[in-house]
């Protein structure tokens, strides 16, 4: 896979072992001498499209916020922005407004070039897909850059348009999720009325399993199913008598792609739908 595309899937930054699973070696190397992704620090690369967000911010001025923010924050997120996201003060004007997402807003406590961490998760969570914007909290408080109760708490203090979907995604935000997918099908989940949780320990034929999401009335597990990291005659293996023992244990299972979750969410939704309508029972939750 092109190391740009495989970086798009590990959330726009990415360990080098994470990487070489999905791309080759010399693939990686050209794309950093070619400028399209760049080395964070040793072990960990970015793509580099976030900054551009930095010139951009500087020639309008104002600062990279949003998704952009996310990005530099150094945050994992569903789909990287591939578009600078810039907010200025509210009285600047601004001639160019090509080849950015532009915004007006107070900046009143804003230092340097990028939103805060809580300010940039809260415009992430009133502008984006309630998807997207919870993989933006949840990579916040998995990086600990900002806690639950700070985000809840300044979330109740939003005001406006998309106040209420601020507070959604404080409420719904989890720093035990894995990834950005695994966040993305949490949302749809909670959109489809499924009281989930992520990586809960369950025990299965006395053993210890941690399943993606699980719903632990309904007895329903919810796997992410990402083949990059699921490579292999070992992990192939272990997959399989995972599944297996959970369903022998009275577990529902249903086991979702990357591709399924990020280009097809409404299948996945109304897979979703659908057993939400099954009633509660009792969970063998370790």
């Amino acid at each position: 896979m092109d190391p740009v595309a495989a970086l798009e899937r590990l959330g726009g930054v990415g360990s080098r072992a994470a990487l070489l699973r999905i791309t080759t070696r010399r693939r990686l190397r050209r794309a950093v001498k070619d400028g399209h992704i760049r080395r964070v620090r040793r072990g960990d690369y970015a793509l580099a499209a976030a900054d551009r967000a930095l010139v951009k911010a500087r020639q309008l001025g104002g600062v990279a916020s949003h998704l952009s923010a996310a990005q530099l924050h150094g945050w994992e997120v569903a789909f990287p922005a591939s578009t600078p996201w810039i907010t200025v003060p509210r009285n600047r004007a601004v001639r160019d407004r090509r080849n950015c997402h532009l915004f007006w807003a107070d900046l009143d406590g804003e230092t340097g070039d990028v939103t805060s961490a809580s300010r940039t998760v809260l415009d992430c969570a009133r502008r984006l897909p309630f998807g997207p914007a919870l993989a933006v909290a949840d990579s916040a408080l998995r990086h600990l850059d900002v806690s639950p109760e700070r985000l809840v708490k300044e979330a109740d203090e939003v005001r406006g348009k998309g106040a209420a979907a601020a507070r959604r995604v404080a409420a719904s935000a989890s720093r035990l999720a894995a990834n950005p997918f695994e966040s993305v099908v949490r949302a749809l989940a909670i959109e489809a009325g499924l009281d989930v949780e992520p990586q809960v320990v369950v025990r299965v034929a006395d053993r210890i399993v941690q399943p993606d999401l699980l719903d632990r009335g309904r007895r329903l597990v919810i796997e992410a199913d990402s083949w990059e990291f699921h490579t292999g005659k070992d992990a192939f293996e272990r997959d399989c008598w995972r599944y297996n023992a959970l369903v022998l244990d009275g577990w529902t299972v249903l086991r979702f792609t990357w591709r399924q979750v990020m280009l097809d969410p409404d299948y996945v939704l109304a897979c979703l739908r659908q057993l939400a309508a099954v009633p509660s029972g009792k969970a063998n939750v370790a």
